[in-house]
């Protein structure tokens, strides 16, 4: 965070590759302007979204809009008492994981149980949300070579009989890093798996379904009573409002309201003000349809090309692109680690994420993999974007060649 915050400073200067900020689409940015023209222009609404708390759980007639479209569009039997709001995603994990894995009263730094994540690699953001230690254990993720200079990682089952002391499961889906997606019948496994041990599962659905909806195959949203289900405005091309969404059972809301009240009070109310009218018109959907998902998905074939073009004939493998905005790319037997690569592109002014820190819950694991892949985005400008990737092929193949 402090590259990617020296580059909001420089600008133009470096290729941000690397940070999980969404494009600046400008059929998007339309629809947010005429948003927000409109949230002023009607009577006293504007001052209300920055003038007045919300509710703990965060703005009601946001969640009683996304409660009508979800009964409308999926079919999930819920109502506002089932959804909260909260200040970005970052903030709903760490309430959700301390909330199911929490310390022992007079435990001496022991924990309920811990939150399980059955891939590896996964989300960066997930490492550090821990009030004490040992928050997470994980899994290593089983590797199927597809052809074509493409791979895809799935969740080893097997490995996840063995993990005890299971507070609850959790996964992003797409996934960030990688852009996997988990299958339909991954994920329904996955729920029989967590309803058998009795803890809820965590859909971690920043980048996916019902919205932005950045999935590029067939995949289905799911909820059901021990599913919680985040979701985010960011993706959609507002990260600056941080709003995070959490649907749930009852009782998980309301401890997320009482979680709200004492890290902030309230939930921030103008990325919900502003998002009511897209999602009470189902706008919400036709934009992640039509405007953000075609985007990604053509920006994602884009950069695939490039990256099978410039290293035709070396050993690199690239993670089928399902999702999210991110290309992870794995280098078996580079002569450098990825964290050794990341210095050397920051040096030539572009800026990727090393591999070795999505890997949480996995730390004490000697996996070689975890030092041999990097996370591409190809959110940033066009320009920007190729430039940096085509000094990532140069640099990648002169390590291979010893240089």
């Amino acid at each position: 965070m402090n590259d990617l915050g020296e580059i909001a400073i420089a600008g133009s200067k470096i290729a941000n590759l690397g940070g999980g900020n969404p494009s600046l689409i400008p059929d998007a940015e339309i629809v947010f302007r005429h948003r927000m023209q409109a949230l002023m222009q009607r009577n006293g609404a504007f001052e209300r979204a920055i003038g007045t708390y919300d509710a703990p759980e965060g703005d009601r007639n946001f969640a009683c809009a996304l409660a009508r479209l979800l009964r409308r569009e999926q079919g999930w039997e819920l109502s506002e008492r089932n959804i909260a709001v909260t200040n970005g995603s970052q903030s709903a994990f760490l309430a959700l994981f301390n909330l199911f894995a929490e310390p022992m009263v007079g435990g001496n730094g022991h924990r309920t149980g811990q939150i399980l994540l059955p891939l590896s690699p996964e989300y960066i953001g997930y490492t550090d949300v821990g009030f004490i230690p040992g928050l997470l254990t994980s899994c290593r993720s089983t590797i199927n070579e597809l052809g074509d200079r493409l791979f895809k990682y799935g969740v080893d089952f097997e490995g996840l009989e063995d993990v005890n002391d299971v507070a609850a499961i959790c996964l992003s889906r797409p996934t960030n890093p990688t852009g996997n997606v988990v299958t339909n019948e991954e994920l329904r496994r996955l729920g029989a798996f967590a309803r058998a041990r009795g803890v809820p599962l965590i859909v971690d659905s920043a980048y996916g379904l019902p919205f932005p909806g950045i999935v590029f195959g067939d995949a289905e949203p799911v909820w059901d009573d021990n599913t919680i289900l985040c979701m985010s405005l960011s993706k959609l091309g507002m990260p600056g409002l941080r709003t995070g969404i959490v649907i749930a059972k009852e009782d998980i809301i309301s401890a997320l309201g009482v979680i709200n009240a004492v890290f902030c009070l309230a939930p921030g109310s103008l990325g919900p003000a502003l998002a009511t009218d897209l999602v009470e018109s189902g706008e919400m959907l036709a934009l992640s349809r039509e405007v953000i998902r075609p985007h990604y998905a053509e920006r994602a074939e884009r950069t695939l090309e490039l990256l099978r073009e410039g290293f035709d004939g070396y050993d690199t493998l690239i993670h089928r692109p399902e999702g999210a905005f991110f290309l992870w790319l794995w280098m078996p037997g580079l002569s450098i680690t990825n964290a050794v690569l990341y210095e050397r592109l920051k040096a030539r002014g572009v800026i990727v994420v090393s591999g070795h820190h999505f890997f949480p819950g996995l730390e004490m694991d000697d996996w070689l993999h975890k030092h041999e892949c990097i996370r591409i985005s190809y959110a940033d400008d066009w320009n920007r974007v190729e430039h940096g990737l085509a000094i990532i092929v140069d640099e990648v193949r002169r390590a291979y060649d010893g240089s």
